[in-house]
């Protein structure tokens, strides 16, 4: 088996590159995964791993295997080279690198009566993890992110999303092209806009739907609030007239889900 102990290794060096760069794993196709269930639920989620790196005082090759299968690349390292990719501060001693997915709104395979959810240009990746983390919980059928500001594959999506990037079946695209696919398949959106609105619950999401949330600093551009089925808002009786986005995204799908009896 393989050991790599110098974090000064030229293949340690492209990985250092994989975490701190969009551009690294654009080009290569590539990014990191850090820690055994966010591995798991990659592996579940069909994304291909090519190379485990483990420390050997906290990870066995019995685990690996487990998790992965034995056509992995495994690689022994130190901690220092550990400590030199984690993104974390807490220490599981597994990381591995895998192929990133199309997210061609084309490969999106949705049932006959979807419940999507839209973001639009959300750049914070905590948030974007945040809500993946709810449509996960909810089971949406797919999360589109409409103009993306932020690269996906962020390690502080991956981690903030507890994994969740692998359970949810996501695409992207600008907002044209979303509202077109969202249109050409007969799918109901509702922009969640202070303008023009009427609350959320008033509305029928028992058909094929869309829910769109943008960010908390700007809401929706205005094409969101000028092609949506109907623009919604959620009632609040404080000081402020908005909250944080994946509360608001968690209100409008339970909301969903709940009129859809689930």
């Amino acid at each position: 088996m393989k050991q790599i102990t110098s974090s000064q290794n030229p293949f340690i060096k492209s990985l250092v590159q994989l975490q701190e760069k969009a551009k690294a794993r654009k080009q290569s196709g590539t990014f990191l995964i850090e820690g055994m269930r966010e591995i798991e639920l990659a592996v579940k989620g069909n994304y291909e791993v090519e190379t485990v790196l483990f420390l050997p005082e906290l990870v066995t090759p019995q685990q690996i295997t487990k998790l992965t299968n034995n056509q992995i690349e495994r690689i022994e390292i130190s901690k220092e080279v550990y400590q030199k990719l984690a993104y974390r501060d807490t220490t599981e001693g597994i990381l591995a690198v895998a192929k990133t997915k199309s997210l061609q709104l084309s490969d999106l395979k949705l049932p006959e009566n979807p419940l999507i959810l839209v973001m639009e240009a959300l750049e914070k990746p905590g948030n974007i993890g945040a809500v993946l983390r709810t449509c996960d919980a909810a089971k949406v059928d797919a999360v589109i992110i409409a103009n993306p500001k932020t690269d996906l594959y962020n390690p502080n999506i991956v981690r903030s999303s507890v994994g969740c990037l692998f359970t949810n079946q996501i695409a992207t695209g600008t907002n044209e092209e979303v509202i077109d696919f969202l249109i050409g398949n007969n799918i109901n959106f509702y922009s969640a806009t202070l303008q023009n609105s009427t609350s959320y619950h008033t509305q029928n999401y028992t058909t094929p739907t869309a829910l769109v949330v943008g960010t908390e600093a700007t809401g929706l551009t205005q094409l969101w609030r000028e092609k949506a089925t109907q623009n919604i808002i959620i009632p609040m009786q404080g000081e402020i007239d908005s909250m944080n986005v994946s509360v608001a995204a968690a209100i409008l799908i339970f909301e969903a889900k709940r009129q859809r009896g689930f």
